[in-house]
């Protein structure tokens, strides 16, 4: 088994804490994990209907059952047992006595702080990094990393990329979608996922997404929202503070997995990633992702912001830390170019804030250029974990 970076965090946590939620996509790893991690508690599944169905008409009478605690994977398919785990944890005041675990991000974290308050951490478990597949042994070339994807049961069952991604947006996106919104029309919805997709590291245009798929304003705001409550995009807000009127400040979207958007935009081999008119777009997507699972992995509880103004200039990432504030640009090419620096120069000038500078390229070398770490695509956990600590919220 592919060890999970956030292992040790998870286990920390469950010394401190009665409840665990673990939440994140489905199949990125939440049940292997917890198997894995918590194997001498009964583990119970609510996807099963009986088991459901318990749950749901008896509270009370389902967890009684569990002296000793438990692993409930997907707890919001029975959001009752909640108030009922509260009753329970308070009595026995226990560390790590309940595990629980959820696909849809929104609608268990709502339900988690109304019952669970100061009584539950919690961790986002999104699909591998390229650091765990690295340090497991897998390594491949950054197109086939992007093709495949990060889901773990492309690399434990050495499945097929295309096939598995079609089957996980009929076996399981259109049936959160379903139980979510209740929408009829799926083909309208995957239609909607391409457009997504081939939207990806671009700013957010409500009205434009609409008339390309034939929505309203509002329908498109919706289903972008339970998009990323599923956990299949994420969106970056801009960092424009009081820099003036001039600073875009609508969002970025980005796909979680670069596989699932690599078949949304009809890619069906490494080969076809290197000569794809959006391979920079899908390399902005790796490196999102890859800070995004780093944080989560640390159990920082940060944004990954953007800036960019009216006239074209633009910042791709921008992280909080402390005082300073960490700004990366992201490059394809595997050649530094000194025009690549450009923003990144005149970043503090106009934040007038002390500024970390790092270049993510496609190459494979770490270097330092004057103030700027130009940090490999393999490397870029290295930002977070090594760098200047990022501001815990």
């Amino acid at each position: 088994m592919i060890k999970r970076e956030v292992s040790a965090k998870l286990i920390a946590l469950s010394k401190q804490y009665p409840v665990i939620t673990i939440t994140g996509p489905r199949q990125s790893g939440k049940t292997t994990l917890c198997k894995s991690l918590f194997s001498s508690k009964k583990y119970v599944n609510l996807e099963d209907p009986e088991t459901r169905m318990f749950a749901a008409s008896d509270p009370k009478g389902f967890l009684s059952r569990f002296t000793n605690g438990a692993v409930i994977d997907e707890i919001q398919r029975a959001p009752e047992l909640l108030s009922y785990l509260q009753v329970i944890v308070d009595e026995h005041k226990a560390p790590g006595e309940f595990i629980i675990t959820g696909s849809q991000n929104i609608l268990l974290l709502s339900a988690v702080s109304q019952s669970l308050a100061g009584r539950t951490a919690i961790i986002h478990l999104l699909p591998l990094s390229v650091f765990e597949l690295t340090e497991y042994g897998l390594s491949d070339e950054l197109d086939e990393f992007m093709y495949k994807g990060f889901y773990p049961n492309i690399y434990n069952l050495n499945l097929n990329p295309s096939e598995n991604y079609s089957f996980y947006i009929s076996t399981y996106v259109e049936k959160d979608i379903r139980d979510l919104l209740k929408i009829t029309d799926l083909n309208k919805f995957e239609l909607f996922l391409k457009i997504c997709a081939s939207r990806t590291g671009q700013i957010v245009n409500f009205s434009s997404m609409g008339n390309d798929c034939g929505l309203s304003h509002n329908t498109v705001k919706q289903w972008l929202s339970l998009l990323e409550t599923s956990y299949i995009i994420k969106l970056s807000n801009p960092y424009y503070k009081n820099y003036g009127k001039r600073f875009i400040k609508s969002p970025k979207l980005y796909f979680i997995d670069t596989g699932l958007l690599c078949y949304l935009l009809g890619i069906r081999n490494k080969g076809h990633v290197d000569v794809h008119p959006l391979k920079g777009q899908i390399f902005e997507t790796f490196a999102f992702s890859e800070l995004l699972k780093t944080l989560y992995n640390e159990a920082i509880d940060e944004n990954i912001y953007f800036l960019r103004d009216t006239k074209g200039y633009e910042i791709d990432f921008i992280l909080e830390a402390g005082i300073k504030l960490k700004s990366i640009e992201v490059k394809l090419s595997q050649t530094v170019s000194k025009d690549f620096f450009k923003n990144l120069n005149t970043v503090e000038s106009l934040t007038g804030i002390k500024v970390e500078k790092y270049l993510i390229y496609g190459g494979s070398e770490a270097i330092k250029y004057k103030d700027i770490s130009i940090i490999p695509w393999q490397n870029i956990h290295s930002i977070i974990r090594f760098g200047e600590n990022i501001h815990l919220l």
